[in-house]
């Protein structure tokens, strides 16, 4: 029997506590099935390597072709799911307060709506399928990047913080072929705290 190195992440809501904005369904197949094949086939494929031993961030930093592409895409989607905070009735606009990432933010892109404004054109024009990440570097500043696949900010020396997945099977029961919608309603489901805690960490 094959022992595992990589497990499945439990979510930290229930499966239908993000709705409307991303439904039950979507949650069973994105996260239930796709990320668990992720987690199946990587399991596999270190077997007998040097990557078997290794933290999942070092797979994706030092691996290439079907290693690379499985681990970056379980890396994306633990920091995709983990990022969520279940849907309140009523939500109000985020409202920049004093956390660090918001003034980061502030400071980098010149206010909070203008770097939503980038990060969801970036999503909506990566061709094909990825992932659109804010990132910082080592000195702390932020910057948008366009990853395609399974792409992830740590190949270029950056700390991934926040991500949005343009790939279909992300959005396309809940929004058929509408990504700029669906990105744009990923903002009300942010956790922030969590967010910030990557930045500061």
């Amino acid at each position: 029997m094959l022992s595992a190195i990589i497990s499945l992440i439990a979510l930290p809501y229930a499966p239908n506590a993000l709705e409307p904005v991303i439904s039950r369904e979507t949650i069973e197949y994105h996260y239930g099935k796709h990320l668990q094949t992720y987690v199946d086939n990587l399991n596999k494929l270190v077997v007998g390597t040097e990557f078997e031993a290794m933290p999942l961030e070092e797979i994706v930093a030092k691996s290439q072709g079907a290693i690379f592409n499985n681990a970056g895409q379980i890396l994306n989607h633990n920091l995709y799911f983990t990022q969520f905070k279940p849907v309140t009735p009523n939500p109000s606009p985020v409202t920049p307060n004093q956390l660090p990432i918001f003034k980061a933010i502030a400071r980098d892109f010149g206010s909070f709506e203008a770097f939503q404004t980038e990060f969801e054109q970036k999503g909506t024009t990566l061709f094909g399928s990825g992932w659109v990440w804010l990132a910082a570097d080592k000195d702390g500043k932020l910057v948008i990047t366009q990853e395609p696949n399974a792409g992830n900010p740590v190949t270029k020396g950056l700390k991934p913080l926040l991500t949005m997945d343009v790939w279909e099977h992300a959005y396309y029961i809940d929004y058929r072929n509408r990504r700029a919608a669906h990105l744009h309603s990923l903002w009300q489901i942010i956790n922030w705290d969590e967010i910030n805690r990557r930045y500061t960490e």
